[in-house]
């Protein structure tokens, strides 16, 4: 596919709840149709598109007979290896009615964390698009376990639209967009139409008791909107069964949803993974010196600068780091676990064991949030 003039790279996510049914949780090949016409109108008209699909498990649940569904590990992961080729086989069959070829694209958050498994992700979904291939993403739940905690592939359709170096992030749901309250309670819920910065007011509004559709669900949306905007991508939250939904989004149209926009300055793969993707395991409170000089100088921690600890935790795992006011500011890996790092804290470098590594969060692993 040649490059048209205005052609934006976009990513779409969509969710088990918009592609399979109420009974049973068997895939809605009509729903699947009309959103594989939808992306062949975009690619028609010069756009390049990759789709993130949920389904998996709902498909494999359904095809062993439904029911509750389980929640146990081994077997989520079992059905998501039962579910995931018939999902992919209703894809291929719908898009190969619009002439399109799909390709499927397995992925896990580590697959941003670590630089060569990044470098390869990102050489074959831009391969797949050049070859004029819509490529089909979903999570790699078959055998791994933190994807399947991983918000609904939300947060996973953020990573990989920044790894597209997507223009747009289409989140689509089962509502108009991020409401100002739940409309089953409130005459007065409104559509918020544009966000600039995603803050604890919004969070609140995602999350809050009868939130519009879960915490599993706005609040993970928000989460991925943030995640984009800090990867200089605009994100849409729309409405899944609104006609002409996808190029309305694309095309700016009024009232389509919430539109999240992007901020100026781009977070690096791995630190976007650190900061949004990987929960934190534990806390350090720091004090004022070592704050200034995380935020103004993006300095390592050292242990001096550490006041407490809070969690048990191992090395390399995720941290978040306050100031003695308790007000998250940066997220880091830490180099060193919890029972290290609480004997350590306040100590001046030459106090430590010759051997140590000197910093508890290396410049390298942390994120300054603010």
């Amino acid at each position: 596919m040649t490059a048209q003039a205005g052609a934006r790279t976009v990513v779409v996510k969509v969710g088990s709840s918009s592609v399979t049914g109420t009974d049973g949780g068997g895939i809605d090949a009509a729903a699947v149709e009309a959103l594989c016409a939808q992306i062949a109108e975009l690619r028609s008209a010069g756009h390049s598109v990759v789709l993130v699909t949920s389904g998996a498990i709902s498909a494999g649940w359904s095809a062993l007979g439904g029911g509750s569904r389980p929640a146990d590990l081994a077997t989520l992961q079992a059905v998501s290896a039962i579910g995931q080729h018939r999902l992919m086989r209703v894809y291929d069959d719908s898009f190969a009615r619009h002439g399109l070829t799909v390709g499927q694209v397995l992925l896990a958050p580590l697959d941003f964390a670590h630089r060569q498994q990044y470098l390869h992700a990102r050489q074959t979904l831009s391969r797949l698009l050049e070859l004029s291939v819509v490529p089909v993403v979903n999570e790699n739940d078959a055998t791994s376990d933190d994807e399947i905690r991983f918000g609904d592939n939300d947060r996973l359709a953020a990573l990989v639209a920044h790894l597209v170096a997507a223009d747009l992030l289409v989140l689509l749901t089962d509502t108009p967009g991020l409401l100002t309250a739940d409309p089953r309670k409130s005459d007065e819920a409104s559509l918020i139409e544009e966000v600039v910065e995603v803050d604890q007011r919004l969070e609140a509004i995602a999350s809050g008791p009868g939130s519009t559709i879960g915490s599993g669900g706005m609040l993970s949306k928000l989460a991925a909107a943030k995640m984009a905007a800090w990867s200089g991508v605009e994100t849409v939250i729309a409405e899944s069964g609104r006609p002409g939904v996808l190029m309305d989004s694309v095309r700016g149209t009024p009232r389509i949803g919430t539109v999240f926009r992007p901020r100026p300055r781009r977070l690096p793969a791995r630190k976007l993974w650190i900061a949004f993707a990987v929960a934190a395991g534990g806390t350090l409170v720091v004090d004022d010196g070592a704050r200034r000089a995380l935020i103004e100088r993006e300095a390592s921690l050292l242990p001096a600068g550490v006041v407490s600890v809070s969690g048990e935790f191992e090395a390399e795992s995720a941290v978040e780091i306050t100031g003695t006011d308790g007000v998250v500011f940066a997220k880091g890996l830490v180099r060193h676990g919890s029972q290290h790092v609480r004997a350590w804290a306040g100590h001046r470098t030459t106090e430590l064991p010759d051997d140590a590594i000197h910093e508890i969060v290396h410049r390298d692993d942390l994120v300054v949030l603010t």
